[in-house]
Formats: C-alpha cells, structure tokens, sequence
C-alpha cells in the first residue's frame, strides 16, 4: 500500500518539533526540511553561492561555511528580504525533500511526515495527501524562540513578524493542533489526527 504522505506546518515557536520527534515514536518516516535546508547550504553549494551574491560575500566565513546568524539578520529584516531568502533556497530544499520521500516510499512506511515551517510557500504542500498545522499564542511562540535559539527580543520579533499570521496556514490545513497545550495533550491530538489520516486519506 502506498505511503500516506502528511504535511506538517506552522508558525516559528508553535510547537512543531514536539509533534515531528513524537511522529518517530508511532512509526511515521520524518522528513524534515529544516535540516534539508542545512544541507542547501553547505559549503561550496550552488545555494550558498547565490545567498552571497544577494544578501553579500560576508555571510560566507573564511573556512567556507555560512554564517547563519548574519544571513538571517538580513534575510529577515523585511518581508521582501525574506521573499528573495525563500526563492533562491526552497527550490534546492524542495527537490532533495522529494527525492527523500520517493525513497521513503519504497520502505514501507504507513505515514511519512514531512515537517517543513514553509510548506505552502515553498509548494511543498503539493507533495502531501494531508496537512496539519501547529499553532499557538504569539507569547507563547515568542518565548520559546528566544529560549531555543538564544535569540534577543529583536531578533525573534523579526523573525514572528517575517511570517504569514496564523490563517495564512490554517485556512489551506486539513487538521489543527493547538501546540500551546501541555506536550501530552498535543502528542494525544496528533495520535487522533494520525489515526484519522490512516483510516480516512483524504488526498489533495
């Protein structure tokens, strides 16, 4: 039988990684795009070129890798950075994610999960029979940011304010967790929603 393939997606801070680690623990395959995107820019990729010619060469050290704490200060300084971020790198993240779910395809998976923060941006959502967001409050996302990733308040307020509000990624979902919940009752929301999925694939 064919692999249900599930999209997963959501705002910065809401709670998607809780869902995507729990995901492994059931039996679905993780595709995820977050790490894809780390590999679009390793040293020496095309990708990292062509960041460099637009977001400028000092976003490269001098052993070759990104630096990218300066990339993202730039990136996300305005929607239109952001916009131009996005269109140089979903393609290379895109294709290498589809080629990892075609693989994946062939393992017997009942469920492959593909977690990707820029699902319909990227048109990632095409890939997927179903998708589900995470959401939650805005202080909640905000405060979990800046604990994860050691962020000031600027910086994570640049990178909430870079994204689509919240109906931009509900309205185009099939199923919706609220990931601002106790972690027990997030993952009790996904096992329904995963049992729903396989019983009754909806396809898109």
């Amino acid at each position: 039988m064919r692999s249900v393939v599930v999209g997963l997606t959501g705002q910065t801070g809401a709670g998607k990684s809780t869902i995507s680690e729990y995901a492994g623990s059931l039996g679905c395959a993780v595709v995820d795009a977050d790490k894809v995107a780390g590999e679009a820019l390793t040293r020496g990729s095309d990708c990292l070129k062509r960041l460099a010619e637009i977001f400028g060469y000092d976003i490269i050290d001098s052993d070759g890798f990104c630096r990218r704490n300066i990339l993202a200060e730039r990136a996300f300084a305005s929607r239109e950075n952001t916009d131009l971020l996005n269109s140089i790198t979903h393609p290379h993240i895109i294709d290498r994610c589809r080629e990892y779910i075609e693989e994946l395809m062939h393992m017997d998976y009942d469920v492959i999960l593909f977690d990707a923060p820029q699902l319909f941006e990227s048109g990632g959502d095409k890939l997927c029979d179903s998708v589900i967001t995470v959401i939650a409050d805005r202080d909640i996302r905000l405060d979990r940011i800046i604990k994860r990733d050691n962020m000031n308040l600027k910086d994570a307020l640049l990178r909430i304010n870079a994204q689509h509000d919240e109906e931009y990624y509900t309205k185009h979902s099939d199923y919706i967790i609220d990931g601002g919940k106790p972690v027990e009752l997030v993952r009790e929301d996904f096992r329904k929603i995963l049992y729903d999925i396989k019983n009754n694939p909806k396809g898109r």
